[in-house]
């Protein structure tokens, strides 16, 4: 019977509820490792993803002959060129913007207010079921405005708690991807030498699966999410919307988030344009249908490829079930997480596969 393929699945997930069985009765031991995970989290994803941004660069210089560490350190007066000039260049105009448009919120309620009043006193006209939830709507402004106020406060109180831990993370960016640069390299070499010859190179055919799928991911959604972004600038300035800068780094940035990121970017642009002018409101759906169509067809394709290959209904159900599990951090690394154990799971399965096939060769 243990030779059974239905037997070995099953005592496969026998013995993986009861591993998860025990690490939930000895949590006293894991929960001080996952806090030290949380704690250097910061500076390894961080530098993490600069590493991979920046690791062709200096592979390129590398090739030219470039000692290594000069090469490492023209990507750091690369990135810090980058951000001077955010700094100096953008920054300031999206701080005003940012500053004008928070400044323009309570007129912006002011007009719904007044627009509602509108309605209630023209309601001979509008069926009873319109002017219940419109009342309703009206009364409970002051509740979502005071509960949207609370959890600013309350998500400023907890910023203000982590902000040394954070502070210290970001300091601790530039050495981690110093030594990622400089020695990143000798990580699978060191990983494999503790195995035999031939589970070392199954191993580095894994290793080298998993940061291919890392390097499509990053520096393919990066670089998509700063083409969308853009050409969004480009469409807002086109038609004129007021806080174009601001609303297109928001879309930049929602647009890290595969699939939902679009949706989510082109609602303050729509709310925004429906005051300035009701009619930018097609004109803005035009502008993110014309980016993402751009996105969709010439750019993602050329940049990242088919390595990830995940089908849009996968893509939707992962980012919601790891929203509902890790909020927005879920969310934003959920298709990366996702894509990776993916790809274990497609390597063991080949692997086993093709160790079966050899040994009915064996045997024939």
């Amino acid at each position: 019977m243990s030779q059974k393929r239905w037997f070995q699945v099953l005592m496969f997930f026998i013995l993986l509820f009861l591993l998860i069985l025990l690490i939930s009765q000895t949590s006293f031991i894991f929960t001080p490792l996952l806090q030290l995970i949380g704690a250097v989290a910061l500076p390894i994803i961080g530098a993490g993803i600069l590493y991979y941004l920046t690791k062709p660069v200096m592979n390129f210089l590398v090739k030219r002959k470039v000692p290594k560490i000069l090469s490492i350190i023209i990507v750091f007066l690369l990135i810090i060129s980058v951000i001077a000039l955010f700094v100096l260049f953008i920054w300031p105009i999206a701080r005003d913007q940012a500053n004008r448009l928070i400044e323009s919120v309570p007129g912006m309620i002011k007009m719904v207010e007044d627009f509602i009043s509108y309605w209630q006193q023209n309601y001979s006209s509008i069926p009873d079921q319109v002017i219940s939830a419109i009342n309703d709507f009206a009364q409970d402004i002051p509740a979502y405005l005071e509960n949207a106020t609370s959890n600013i406060f309350g998500f400023l109180g907890a910023f203000i708690g982590q902000l040394v831990s954070i502070v210290l993370g970001v300091i601790l960016i530039p050495f981690f991807l110093f030594f990622m640069l400089k020695d990143g390299n000798k990580l699978v070499p060191f990983i494999t030498q503790l195995f035999d010859e031939k589970k070392a190179k199954n191993l580095q055919n894994l290793l080298s699966k998993i940061d291919k799928v890392l390097t499509s991911f990053i520096q393919g959604q990066l670089l998509v999410s700063l083409a969308v972004g853009i050409l969004l600038l480009i469409g807002y300035l086109i038609i004129g919307l007021q806080y174009s800068v601001i609303l297109a780094l928001f879309g930049m940035l929602m647009n890290v988030i595969p699939f939902l990121g679009p949706y989510i970017a082109v609602i303050p642009a729509l709310l925004v344009g429906a005051f300035q002018d009701p009619m930018n409101i097609f004109w803005v759906a035009i502008i993110m249908l014309v980016a993402q169509q751009i996105e969709s067809t010439l750019i993602s394709p050329n940049v990242m490829g088919q390595v990830l290959n995940l089908h849009p209904l996968t893509v939707i159900t992962v980012i919601l079930a790891a929203g509902s599990i890790a909020g927005f951090i879920g969310i934003l690394f959920a298709v990366p997480i996702y894509a990776i154990i993916r790809t274990i799971a497609i390597h063991f399965y080949q692997t086993y596969v093709k160790s079966k096939k050899d040994k009915e060769d064996a045997l024939i």
